[in-house]
């Protein structure tokens, strides 16, 4: 069955889908190279309102219907930019427009409350049927598309016995796992399968959570705004550095770490090898073999050699990336485009201080635009971006934590 990502998005399916992904309509074979995605597809409820809004009653705005879901949308921006993503989710066809009705399945919903910033203020997610329906045995069903994978992507929607299935799958045939938190009471998942996991993206909340229940016990306390205003980006990082700490020493080769407008931590101890591993699993046809020509002709090629020279287990090695200037419209698809345009980077053959960079060009973009994942992108503007955030990027911290 086909999923299409463009303008003109479609779900078809049974109870149960292992999609493959086509690109304004046209239908494409999962090849080599491509990431596999397993996690939510989402419908997302907006709403907006154009004044302040107050408790105990309603004010005027403007309510959309929204395609969501972590999983989903980072499969969008990397379809749209050009990647093949093997994406893995169920859904039902009871409520958005073209979906027909099944009694078995309930499509997962988040409505989201916003502020007239543009920043979510509250929401509430109904995405049940991902856990009841995604089982360990769907997932198994793909396991032929991971050989050929450089990373497999799970979000924190899938349940404890589905987690434990895909990371194991993925151990098995030697592929690297991004684990992508989701929210802070899903992000408390990573305990169930930490021993699998290479790459995390959370924001600092997230952080938080999963280094409490990394740790067994609620040691580390999310920061308050107070503590956030007027802060520098060293403070920060000190006060977040703790909590990274926990999350490496169990193991995780790179934490990624957003923080707003003060962009992105990426920390490690030791070199990337994961990367190193598998960087012959790459394809630089279509947008993202273009885009690895834009970014290589703006910039040398590469600024990580430093990180990967970093074996000893004892060291704690982050580098800042700043966030860049936007047009803010919504943030809601923000970090979902940064992990998309992450990964499609490493389909695409870019290391991992250059993926980021791209990632952050891509995640502008988004915050740009009214939907989670941007109509289109801007292949110069991406590259012109992207190397700004790259030339931006700075050694925060390089030392030992024995």
């Amino acid at each position: 069955m086909m999923l299409e990502l463009g303008t003109n998005f479609t779900y078809q399916s049974k109870r149960i889908i292992g999609t493959k992904v086509a690109l304004r309509g046209k239908k494409l074979e999962h090849g080599d190279g491509e990431v596999v995605i397993i996690g939510g597809m989402v419908l997302d409820i907006h709403a907006t309102p154009s004044v302040r809004a107050n408790s105990g009653t309603t004010v005027p705005g403007k309510v959309y219907y929204v395609r969501g879901g972590v999983a989903r949308n980072v499969a969008e921006c990397m379809s749209k930019l050009g990647a093949k993503p093997f994406m893995i989710s169920a859904i039902g066809f009871d409520m958005a427009v073209g979906i027909l009705k099944d009694k078995d399945i309930e499509t997962p919903v988040v409505c989201n409350l916003f502020d007239i910033n543009g920043e979510v203020a509250a929401g509430v997610a109904s995405v049940e049927a991902l856990e009841k329906y995604l089982t360990p045995d769907w997932i198994l069903h793909f396991r032929n598309s991971l050989p050929s994978a450089p990373v497999l992507m799970v979000d924190a929607n899938l349940s404890h016995p589905a987690l434990e299935a895909a990371c194991k799958m993925a151990a098995d045939m030697e592929c690297p796992v991004w684990f992508e938190p989701v929210s802070v009471t899903k992000a408390r998942r990573i305990s169930f399968v930490v021993e699998y996991v290479t790459f995390v993206s959370p924001n600092e909340d997230e952080l938080i959570a999963m280094a409490n229940a990394l740790s067994g016990c609620d040691e580390f306390q999310p920061l308050k705004e107070s503590q956030k205003k007027n802060i520098s980006v060293m403070s920060l990082f000190q006060l977040l550095k703790p909590a990274i700490w926990v999350l490496l020493e169990n193991g995780i080769e790179m934490v990624l770490v957003t923080v707003g407008s003060n962009g992105v931590f990426l920390c490690n101890k030791g070199g990337p090898r994961h990367f190193k591993k598998h960087t012959e699993k790459i394809n630089r046809t279509g947008f993202g073999g273009q885009l690895y020509k834009a970014f290589m002709q703006k910039n040398p090629p590469s600024r990580s050699s430093g990180i990967s020279e970093l074996n000893k287990s004892s060291h704690l090695f982050a580098v800042h990336f700043p966030s860049l200037a936007a047009s803010v419209v919504r943030l809601t698809g923000a970090g979902d485009c940064l992990v998309g345009g992450i990964l499609t980077s490493i389909c695409a053959g870019l290391d991992i201080m250059q993926s980021v960079s791209v990632g952050i060009a891509v995640a502008k973009a988004a915050v740009e635009a009214e939907a989670n994942v941007p109509n289109t992108f801007n292949l110069s503007a991406i590259a012109e971006d992207a190397k700004s955030a790259y030339s931006g990027a700075k050694v925060l911290f390089h030392q030992s934590m024995l």
